[in-house]
């Protein structure tokens, strides 16, 4: 078998310190305590530590870009209207800066490593965003490695040595939940994004907490991947339960729109027969009829936000992680009350447009 090669996490493993202050050390960023400096040096060198040839090349001299690594097919790059508003966000950074953003689209994990590598080995790029976080990342020992700055967009759930640009979705998906609640829907289901993506996970578990704080069963769910075919797929298996939902939580308006369409299609009024939420507030979501009830995240500024953190830490800079504004539920026309039950009246009864349902005099005289 090969022999193993000591990596920078091993260092810090052994120097009890985090795997970003070994990285610094080793290449003589600022940011550290001089008896730190040491300490770490002189343990990489017992333990046999060797630089990475590629690695260290890339630490002395500036490319004077930044990556970014979309690992979707290309055919749905556009599909998404998240990354083009995040690009736009890098670049009113990156442009005044004099800095380029390099962008690979690649199909798999493992084009996605092939390009972490070249970037890195070919010195094209000074840092990397790090976007769609999985579980037990792989990517992030991987940039570590290859002595590549990073910042994530949110924090991962194992230890990470990069700084991260945060923007919690939960609550957005929570008060999607208790709007639909509150108009008295029970069976609110959910269209989510991949769940192997920390944030389609965090927004299913997000509904199905807001689901249960209010006394119901989060069964209605379904798995899509962001685009429109996926969300119409997701949704036509929802409507076509015995017990349709009446209201839908979606993860993206993009599956939102596409889920308003075939509910439409198939004969039921939006927001009458069936109530839907996006999320992310794309430009559309305002001018469909009716228009959408979504949540509002600032993609644009979460892009502003990861590139002044990565152009500060490529320049040797300490940087804390940022905590941006949490998503916000944006009412609009696509959500309405519950429909009473024959024989029910209905209408609010507390100001939040929840319908009377345990009201059971007649509506005649």
């Amino acid at each position: 078998m090969p022999e193993h090669r000591v990596t920078i996490a091993d260092v810090a493993r052994a120097a009890g310190v985090s795997q970003t202050a070994v990285s610094f050390a080793l290449n003589g960023r600022p940011g550290l305590a001089d008896a730190t400096r040491a300490h770490i040096l002189r343990v990489a060198e017992e333990i046999g530590w060797r630089p990475n040839a590629s690695a260290r090349s890339l630490s002395t001299r500036r490319a004077l870009a930044l990556g970014l690594v979309f690992n979707r097919p290309p055919e749905l790059f556009g599909a998404d209207p998240f990354f083009p508003s995040f690009i736009g966000g890098v670049e009113t950074v990156l442009a005044p800066a004099g800095q380029s953003l390099v962008l690979h689209v690649v199909r798999d994990d493992a084009g996605e490593t092939r390009a972490y590598r070249r970037l890195a080995q070919e010195g094209v790029v000074d840092g990397v965003f790090v976007t769609d976080l999985r579980r037990d990342d792989p990517r992030l020992p991987l940039l570590e490695d290859l002595g590549l700055p990073a910042v994530t967009l949110n924090r991962p759930e194992s230890a990470s040595p990069f700084p991260a640009v945060c923007l919690d979705d939960r609550p957005g998906i929570t008060a999607a939940v208790g709007h639909l609640a509150g108009l008295g829907h029970r069976r609110i289901a959910h269209v989510g994004g991949p769940g192997a993506f920390l944030h389609g996970a965090n927004r299913r578990a997000a509904w199905a907490d807001a689901l249960t704080a209010h006394g119901l069963r989060p069964d209605l769910y379904a798995e899509a991947d962001f685009t429109a075919a996926g969300g119409a797929a997701a949704t036509a298996g929802l409507l076509d339960l015995a017990e349709r939902p009446t209201a839908i939580v979606y993860a993206n308006d993009v599956m939102a729109v596409a889920g308003l369409s075939l509910a439409v299609q198939r004969g039921l009024r939006v927001p009458e027969d069936l109530s839907l939420t996006g999320f992310d507030d794309t430009e559309i979501a305002a001018h469909l009829h009716p228009a959408l009830t979504t949540v509002r995240t600032d993609v644009f500024g979460w892009g502003r936000a990861a590139a002044r953190s990565l152009l500060a830490l490529v320049a040797g800079s300490t940087v804390e992680d940022v905590v941006l504004p949490p998503a916000e539920l944006v009412i609009r026309q696509s959500t309405h009350p519950l429909p009473a039950p024959p024989g029910r009246r209905a209408g609010p009864a507390d100001g939040t447009g929840r319908p009377h349902a345990d009201d059971a005099r007649s509506e005649t005289p």
